[in-house]
């Protein structure tokens, strides 16, 4: 009798240490995937995504370079270098007055961005991490309104891009913006965005939303130059490296 008694709280011990193994590696997952739905994990990742701005090197969010597999047009690869890193500012200035309203809910925290040239230096693509004072209800509530709204592929709301003078970048202005996509993350304060033109300072008379320019069998010029998948494919690239950041910062050594 004794012995089946040990054998059973042997087991339950097992069951508990083995849920929450489930759970510790759900936490980290969900925020590998973009699923804020893990609690306690969510909340650790969320606090600490908030502080990276001023608590990790630049090159850890903006890496020198920066490499997308598949993410060209037909699935081609692509490099992008960093040719210029942007002082880190508030968001007075750094967005049209109509972006500046509709992110205004969030608040901002302090924004970070970096421009970088593909490899045939033919196209620059600023990018953007805009640190939000929200908690995360408030984030998913900007999130579905801009889903809802179509608010991140109205042409009104495209984010300035960062001219780094000097470089390939120097003519990067306002009327030189060919694409753009605008993420408003639901697990981290964190607005990711990035816009695309052409290095040569060409104006773009009708700029695209990135997910429009990558659709098949579009014809436009920011489609046919595939600056819809630089600015999605870098916007992605670095959403992935600030995950994987937060990842490292939240892992606790066993």
């Amino acid at each position: 009798m004794a012995a089946r008694s040990r054998t059973r709280a042997a087991a339950a011990v097992a069951c508990v240490v083995l849920g929450l193994g489930l759970i510790g590696g759900a936490a980290t997952g969900s925020w590998l995937t973009g699923d804020s739905s893990a609690a306690a994990g969510g909340q650790s990742s969320f606090a600490a995504a908030g502080d990276l701005w001023h608590s990790v090197p630049v090159d850890q969010l903006f890496p020198p370079v920066v490499k997308g597999e598949g993410t060209g047009p037909g699935g081609a690869d692509r490099v992008w270098t960093r040719i210029a890193v942007a002082p880190d500012t508030g968001c007075k200035t750094a967005f049209d007055p109509l972006l500046r309203k509709a992110l205004a809910p969030v608040g901002c925290l302090r924004l970070l961005r970096a421009t970088y040239t593909d490899a045939t230096r033919s196209n620059v693509t600023t990018v953007g991490l805009m640190f939000t004072k929200a908690d995360a209800e408030g984030m998913g509530a900007l999130h579905t309104r801009f889903e809802d709204e179509g608010l991140d592929r109205r042409a009104d709301l495209m984010p300035h891009p960062y001219p780094a003078k000097g470089t390939v970048a120097d003519d990067f202005g306002d009327d030189q913006r060919a694409s753009w996509t605008i993420s408003v993350l639901t697990d981290a304060p964190v607005v990711v965005y990035a816009v695309s033109g052409f290095a040569d300072g060409r104006t773009v008379e009708e700029p695209q939303p990135a997910a429009a320019a990558m659709k098949s069998g579009a014809t436009t010029a920011p489609a046919q130059a595939g600056l819809g998948h630089e600015a999605k494919g870098l916007a992605d690239r670095i959403e992935r490296s600030l995950r994987k950041t937060v990842t490292a910062a939240t892992e606790k050594p066993s």
